[in-house]
Parts: structure tokens; C-alpha cells; sequence
């Protein structure tokens, strides 16, 4: 067995070399030997390993340029490409349409990089990510615990949770537990007549100020009046006592109707 490269805290390096946690992200993506996959951050290439065996193109975007400059080594296969750079300035239109995505993020990078994959002009057919265990659980949250996050995610995606990876199975251990978050792009919009912005700039406003009810968080947030944003809210038939994180997807899309119809 190869010997591991030393890990740079200032980029949230912990290598995962657990067969049957590398085996569940493979089969949370669905993977097939026609497809293309793109690979974050591959470290050590030990998922990339298994990948380069079960698919047609597998392209690595590695920030670190040692881990880069050693992976093609780690990693002999004439599918695999390599890229250096950093994976939110990485080009997706680049890849094939309905390309999957699988990687080991790490933390600090989940939010921006979500975004970045769920908003791209060519996303993602289905992503496997191994997350902090809380992220993943507040992206695949319900009415009474969703965030601007989760929002978000389940617009663009049908998110589910994998398999958990308890702290101790990575080298270096995290302080806290991980598990695998699945995503499937939606084939169809979630609301297909919504202009994303707009519908986003409420949301937004709505989640501003979490521990305020949606009638203070939508007034300051939209700046309307307090009887303006009584009457909006009267009119997606949501009560003006409630906070945001209580809000389902489809009572988002009623009020995004009604501020455009006010």
C-alpha cells in the first residue's frame, strides 16, 4: 500500500480509504461504464482508483499542485485527467452533459461549491458528496428545521442521505462524523414558471434574520410595510407568526406568487 501524502490543514485535507464507504459513494452516483465523472479534490486517489476502473472519463480537479503533479503517478489510467486548479473556478461546461460528480469535499467548501454545481449552465446528472454529517442533514432537512441551504439544494435537486462515515475512518481524523449526500438534478424545474432570482430574493429575505417571524424577516428583507407583508403572506395563505425554517418548498413557490402578483 502506497504510502499517504501529508495533509495541509489550511485545505481541509482527511483521506478516506474505507472500502465500503469509496464502494457507497460509486453506487449512491449510479456509476456506469459510459459515463463521465468528475472527481474533487482526489487527494491520494483512492476513490479515483476505483473510478478510472468503472468509467469511461474520470476528470480530477485537485487544488493542491503536489497532489496533482502525483496523482497521474498514484493513478496510472489513460481515462484519467487531471486537473490543477481550484474546482470553483473550473470551467463545467467543459464536461459532457450529464456528467456525476464524486467527491470528498472538504468542509469549509460545501456551501460555495453546492451552489456552484447546482446553479452551473451545465449541471450535474447525479452527485455522490461526502459532507460533515450536519450539512448533509440540513441540505435533506423538512418543514421545521429547513435553511436557506436546503432550499436551495432541494430547488435544483432531489437530495437524499447515504451512508454515514464515522470521524476515525479518515487519516487524518476530523473532529466530526461525515456522511454521503446524494443528489439527483431535477429533470424538470421544481416550479417551472419561476424567474430564480426574484424567487430567491424572498427566500433570502425570509431567512435573513432566522429567530424573527417571516412578518419582520419579509418586511425588512423586501422593504414593505408591515401591513404590506400581512397581506402578502394572508394571500400564500401562510400566518404571519411563522419563521422561515418552517416553510416547505411548495409554500416558498405560493408566496413567491403572491409578491409577484402584489
Amino acid at each position: 500500500m502506497q504510502q499517504l501524502p501529508d495533509t495541509k490543514k489550511s485545505l481541509g485535507q482527511h483521506w478516506l480509504n474505507d472500502d465500503d464507504s469509496l464502494e457507497a459513494m460509486l453506487t449512491g452516483a449510479d456509476v456506469q461504464p459510459q459515463d463521465t465523472v468528475l472527481e474533487i479534490g482526489p487527494g491520494p486517489g483512492a476513490l479515483t482508483q476505483r473510478l478510472v476502473k468503472r468509467v469511461q472519463q474520470v476528470v480530477a480537479v485537485e487544488f493542491d499542485q503536489d497532489l496533482a503533479r502525483e496523482l497521474p503517478i498514484r493513478v496510472s489510467a489513460p481515462n484519467l485527467s487531471v486537473v490543477n486548479q481550484d474546482i470553483l473556478r473550473f470551467d463545467l461546461t467543459s464536461l459532457p452533459r450529464n456528467y456525476k460528480v464524486v467527491a470528498n469535499i472538504p468542509y469549509y467548501l460545501t456551501s460555495k461549491l453546492l451552489r456552484e454545481l447546482c446553479e452551473s449552465a451545465n449541471p450535474f446528472y447525479k452527485a455522490t458528496l461526502l459532507i460533515q454529517k450536519e450539512v448533509a442533514q440540513r441540505v435533506c432537512a423538512q418543514p421545521g428545521g429547513m435553511s436557506l441551504l436546503s432550499v436551495s439544494v432541494q430547488f435544483y435537486c432531489q437530495a437524499n442521505l447515504g451512508k454515514l462515515v464515522p470521524a476515525e475512518l479518515f487519516t487524518p481524523p476530523p473532529k466530526v462524523d461525515s456522511q454521503i449526500l446524494e443528489l439527483t438534478f431535477r429533470e424538470q424545474p421544481l416550479f417551472p414558471d419561476v424567474e430564480t432570482r426574484d424567487f430567491f430574493r424572498i427566500v433570502k429575505a425570509g431567512f435573513a434574520q432566522r429567530r424573527k417571524t417571516l412578518l419582520n424577516s419579509l418586511s425588512g428583507g423586501l422593504h414593505l410595510s408591515r401591513e404590506q407583508t400581512t397581506e402578502l403572506l394572508q394571500k400564500a395563505d401562510i400566518t404571519p407568526s411563522t419563521r422561515a425554517q418552517n416553510l416547505s418548498m411548495e409554500q416558498w413557490y405560493q408566496l413567491y406568487k403572491a409578491h409577484k402578483n402584489s
